[in-house]
C-alpha cells in the first residue's frame, strides 16, 4: 500500500490541475459537513453540562381547554408535586424569571443586575459547582413573619443569595471575601453566601423566558400555606431517581394532576396536566428541525461534491486505459489495479479533509456570526476532537465514494481491446459513459432539491418582512428602566417625571412604558371571560396580558379601532388596591370573541389578574392586534391594564419614539434618568427594531445557510454537467466531424450537445421535484407563509435551474460547433 501511495502521489504531483480541484472540491465538501456537523454535536448530541444530565427532566403544566401547553407552576402545586413523587424523583426544584434590580454597594456606582430566584434546592438538583462559599440550605427560605395585629411589624429578613462568576469578577474584582457580605437591592438587603464556578448556566427552552446566566440567584422565601394556588411562577426541573424512566415519572405526575383537579374545580375546567419531558429532549425541541435540516442540506453539498470528483476519477481512468492495460498484461492482479486507483482517492480525501478542516474552523466563525442568539449552548460550538474524527470519518468514506466507482470500472477493461486501440484514448473515454450520466443525474437531483428548499425559506423570509406587527418598530429605542422607589406615589411621581424629561429630549415625539414590549422575550398570561364564564368556568380563555402607561397606542403607532385609549386620569389612583379604575383595552382578536359583531366599547368582561379570583372590568378601547410573541403567527389574543392597577412602576420596559435614528438620543435618556434619580440606571437600552431582527434570525439564519449551500451545489452541478458534456465532445469529435462533412450546420452540432444536456438534466430535475416533496417536510415548520408543496417555487426553481442547465450545456456545445470537420477526423 505504501508503494500505491508513493505512485499515486506521482502520478497527481504530474497533474497538478486535476488534484487541486479535486481537493478543492472534497475540501468545501467536508469542510462545510464539519463546521455544521459541530453545532449538531454542541446542540443536540452533547450532554447537558450537569451532573448525571440523563437523569434530569422537565415538568411542564398544560391548560388543555384553553390551548396552554407550557404553563408554569405555582408554590403550592409545586409543594404538592414535589411531595407526592417522592418515590419517582430524588427531588424537584423550581426556577423563576429575572428581572433587573438595582445593586448598591460601597464598591462603585449603582448597577442594574439580572435577579433571579429558584426554590433552595435548585443548584443541588442540578448538580451544580460553586467556586467558593456554600450552597443553599432549607433554612435559607424561611418564609418572612407576617405582622401581627397590634404588634410592630417583625424585622425583615434578608434574601440569601449566590453570585455568577461573572459579576464576582466584574463588580467585586474576584475577591473571596465577598461571601458572607451583604449587598442593597433596591432597598432590600441580600446576603451572598457562594459563587458560581464559570461554567454554569440555567439551559430552558426560550419558551420558558428563563434567564441563562444571571448575575444573582436568591432562595424564594415562600409561605406554601398563604401563597395563592393561582400566581404561577415556577419552571421545574426533577432530578429522577436511578432507574427510573420518564415514563413511570409521568404516571406519577398524572396521578398528582388528577387529584389537584379533583380537588380544586378552576384546575378542571382549565384542563390542568403535567407532563414530564427529558430536559436536553426539551431544550433542543424547537431548534431540532433547523440543525436537522441544516445537516441534510450541507450532506447534499458533500454527496454533490464526492460525485464531482468521481467524475473526475472516471474520465481520468478512461484516459489510463493503456497504462491499466499494459500494468494487467504484465500480471497485475485486479485487486492491484483497484488498490493503486483507490490510493489517489485516498490522498486526494486526506488533502480534501485537511483543507476541510482549515475551512471548518473559520465556518464555525462565521456561524456564531449569523446565529440567532437563543440558540442553546451556542458558545460551545467548536471544532473539538469530536468534530476532528466526524472530519476524518467523512474524508474516509469520502475516498471510497470518489474512487471505488472509477477503480472498479477501470480494473475490468478488457486488455486486447484497449492494447489494439490507436494509443488507448478514445476507447478509454467511451466507457464509463452510463456511470458518469447517472451521476450527473444524480448531481442534478440533489442540487434541485437543495434549490427547491433555498427558495421556500427565502419566500419565508419575504413574508416575514412583509407582516404587519401591529405596531411601527422603526425609530423606537427602548430601555428597561422600572420605577424602585418604596411607595406607589413615589413610583408614580417617577413616571411622569421621567416622561417629561425624555419628552423634552429634542427630536423625540413621543413616550411610553409598557410590559411586556413586543417581541421583547416577556410573557403574562391570563385568563378572561364574557358573563358567560359566571355560570360555566369552562367559557375562560387565556390571553397575554399587558400593563402600559397612557399614550402607549400612540407612541407604538397601533391602530385604533374603536372607543379610545388610555389618559392620564385613568392611570391614577390614591390607593390602586382599593380604587383601581377598572377600565382595560382589548385587541381585535378579544372582540371578536367575546362580543362577535357587537360593538365591545362599554362592554364588561371579567378577568383576572392581581385578584385571587375574577373582576369585572369595563371595555373603552378596541385596538389592532399586536404580534407579540412572534412575527410568524398572530399569536394570543391580549388584554392591556394601566399600570396603575398593578402599581406604578410595573411597566418598566420605555419605549421612546424618535424622529430619526433611536441611538442618537441614548447619551440624553441616561442623563435624564440621573436627573430625576441618581440611582437610576437605565439597562438593555436597544433599538425596538432590534427586537424584530431577533424574531426573525432564526428563519433568516437557516434560509441564509440553505441559500448557501444551494449555490454551491448547483454551481458543482453545473460543472459536473459542463465535464460530462465535454468529455462527450471528446467522444464524438469524429462523429461531429462526418456530420459536418455531410453537411451538418454548427446551429444542429449546437443542438446536439445541448440536447443532451437538458436530456440529463430533466431526468434529474424529476428525480429531484419527488426528493423535494419528501424533504421539505423537514423544514414545514420553519415556513411562514407558504406551503412545503408550493407550485410557485417548484416552478420558479425549475426555469433558474434549466437556465443553468443551459448556460453550462452551451460552453461545451459552442466548442463543438465551431470544431473543424477535417481537424476533428484527423485528431481521431
Amino acid at each position: 500500500m505504501t508503494k500505491d501511495l508513493l505512485f499515486a502521489a506521482r502520478g497527481l504531483r504530474k497533474r497538478p490541475g486535476f488534484t487541486i480541484i479535486a481537493t478543492l472540491t472534497l475540501a468545501l465538501g467536508i469542510g462545510a459537513c464539519t463546521a455544521i456537523f459541530s453545532v449538531v454535536n454542541a446542540v443536540l448530541l452533547r450532554p447537558l453540562p450537569y451532573a448525571d444530565s440523563q437523569r434530569l427532566v422537565v415538568v411542564w403544566g398544560e391548560l388543555r381547554a384553553r390551548h396552554v401547553d407550557d404553563w408554569p407552576f405555582s408554590s403550592p402545586d409545586y409543594r404538592d408535586l414535589r411531595l407526592q413523587s417522592t418515590n419517582v424523583f430524588d427531588d424537584i426544584a423550581g426556577f423563576s424569571a429575572a428581572g433587573r434590580v438595582p445593586l448598591s454597594d460601597k464598591s462603585g456606582e449603582p448597577e442594574q443586575i439580572l435577579v433571579a430566584a429558584m426554590t433552595f434546592n435548585g443548584f443541588k438538583v442540578l448538580g451544580a459547582r460553586l467556586l467558593i462559599g456554600r450552597d443553599f440550605t432549607e433554612e435559607d427560605a424561611v418564609p418572612q413573619a407576617q405582622p401581627q395585629p397590634g404588634q410592630p411589624p417583625p424585622p425583615r429578613l434578608p434574601q440569601i443569595a449566590v453570585i455568577s462568576n461573572g459579576l464576582w469578577k466584574r463588580r467585586f474584582g474576584g475577591d473571596p471575601a465577598i461571601v458572607g457580605q451583604s449587598v442593597d437591592l433596591g432597598g432590600g438587603r441580600a446576603q451572598i453566601v457562594g459563587v458560581l464556578g464559570p461554567e454554569f448556566e440555567l439551559l430552558f427552552a426560550p419558551r420558558a423566558n428563563l434567564e441563562r446566566t444571571p448575575d444573582m440567584w436568591t432562595a424564594a422565601r415562600i409561605n406554601y400555606e398563604t401563597a395563592n394556588r393561582n400566581n404561577v411562577q415556577w419552571r421545574l426541573v426533577g432530578r429522577l431517581k436511578p432507574g427510573t424512566t420518564p415514563e413511570q415519572a409521568q404516571t406519577q405526575v398524572d396521578r398528582v394532576a388528577d387529584d389537584l383537579r379533583k380537588a380544586f374545580p378552576i384546575k378542571t375546567t382549565a384542563g390542568l396536566y403535567f407532563h414530564v419531558v427529558p430536559m436536553h429532549d426539551d431544550l433542543v425541541r424547537d431548534v431540532r428541525p433547523a440543525i436537522v435540516s441544516l445537516m441534510g442540506a450541507v450532506g447534499f453539498v458533500l454527496l454533490i461534491a464526492c460525485a464531482n470528483v468521481a467524475n473526475l476519477f472516471i474520465v481520468r481512468a478512461s484516459g489510463r486505459g493503456r497504462e491499466l492495460a499494459v500494468c494487467a498484461a504484465i500480471g497485475g492482479t485486479r485487486w492491484q489495479l483497484v488498490r493503486q486507483m483507490l490510493a489517489e482517492s485516498l490522498l486526494i480525501a486526506a488533502g480534501g479533509t485537511v483543507v476541510g478542516i482549515v475551512l471548518a474552523r473559520g465556518g464555525v466563525q462565521l456561524l456564531l456570526s449569523l446565529a440567532p442568539k437563543d440558540v442553546p449552548r451556542l458558545t460551545g460550538i467548536a471544532v473539538d476532537p469530536t468534530a476532528l474524527s466526524f472530519a476524518i470519518v467523512a474524508g474516509a468514506l469520502t475516498a471510497m465514494l470518489c474512487g471505488i466507482v472509477p477503480a472498479l470500472r477501470a480494473s475490468r477493461a478488457d486488455v486486447m481491446d484497449v492494447l489494439r486501440s490507436a494509443g488507448g484514448r478514445a476507447s478509454g473515454l467511451r466507457g464509463g459513459r452510463t456511470v458518469r450520466n447517472s451521476v450527473v443525474v444524480a448531481e442534478v437531483a440533489l442540487s434541485f432539491v437543495l434549490l427547491v428548499g433555498a427558495g421556500l425559506m427565502l419566500r419565508s423570509v419575504l413574508a416575514l418582512q412583509r407582516v404587519d406587527p401591529g405596531y411601527d418598530p422603526r425609530n423606537v429605542l427602548t430601555f428597561l428602566l422600572p420605577a424602585r422607589q418604596p411607595q406607589e406615589g413615589q413610583r408614580e411621581a417617577f413616571n411622569r417625571q421621567m416622561r417629561a424629561r425624555l419628552a423634552a429630549i429634542p427630536g423625540v415625539v413621543s413616550v411610553t412604558a409598557a410590559l411586556p414590549l413586543p417581541l421583547d422575550g416577556t410573557l403574562i398570561n391570563g385568563r378572561w371571560g364574557t358573563e358567560a364564564a359566571v355560570n360555566d368556568p369552562s367559557k375562560f380563555r387565556q390571553a397575554d396580558f399587558h400593563v402600559v402607561l397612557p399614550g402607549y397606542f400612540e407612541a407604538m403607532k397601533t391602530r385604533l379601532i374603536a372607543g379610545r385609549t388610555f389618559t392620564d386620569a385613568d392611570n391614577h389612583v390614591d390607593d390602586p388596591k382599593a380604587g383601581a379604575p377598572r377600565l382595560v383595552v382589548i385587541d381585535d382578536q378579544v372582540a371578536a370573541l367575546a362580543f362577535p359583531n357587537e360593538p365591545a366599547v362599554g362592554r364588561r368582561l371579567l378577568l383576572r389578574a392581581i385578584t385571587p379570583e375574577p373582576e369585572w372590568f369595563e371595555v373603552i378601547g378596541v385596538v389592532g392586534h399586536q404580534r407579540h410573541a412572534g412575527l410568524a403567527t398572530p399569536g394570543p389574543e391580549a388584554v392591556f391594564f394601566t399600570d396603575a392597577y398593578f402599581g406604578h412602576g410595573t411597566a418598566g420596559r420605555w419605549a421612546v419614539r424618535t424622529a430619526g435614528d433611536p441611538t442618537q438620543i441614548a447619551v440624553a435618556v441616561r442623563a435624564a434618568a440621573k436627573e430625576v434619580d441618581p440611582r437610576a440606571v437605565p439597562s438593555e437600552m436597544q433599538p425596538m427594531q432590534a427586537f424584530v431582527d431577533k424574531a426573525m434570525a432564526p428563519i433568516r439564519f437557516t434560509a441564509t445557510l440553505i441559500g448557501l449551500f444551494s449555490v454551491v451545489a448547483t454551481m458543482l452541478a453545473a460543472i459536473g454537467l459542463y465535464g460530462v458534456l465535454s468529455t462527450i465532445v471528446r467522444q464524438r469529435t469524429a462523429e461531429i466531424g462526418l456530420r459536418m462533412v455531410f453537411g451538418a450546420q454548427p446551429r444542429s452540432i449546437l443542438r446536439l450537445v445541448v440536447g443532451e444536456g437538458v436530456r440529463l438534466s430533466a431526468i434529474g430535475m424529476v428525480a429531484g421535484v419527488a426528493g423535494a416533496l419528501a424533504a421539505n417536510r423537514l423544514i414545514a415548520s420553519l415556513l411562514v407563509g407558504v406551503g412545503a408543496a408550493d407550485p410557485t417555487t417548484f416552478a420558479g426553481m425549475v426555469v433558474l435551474f434549466g437556465s443553468v442547465v443551459l448556460v453550462a450545456s452551451w460552453l461545451p456545445a459552442y466548442r463543438a460547433a465551431r470544431l473543424q470537420p477535417m481537424t476533428a477526423l484527423r485528431e481521431e
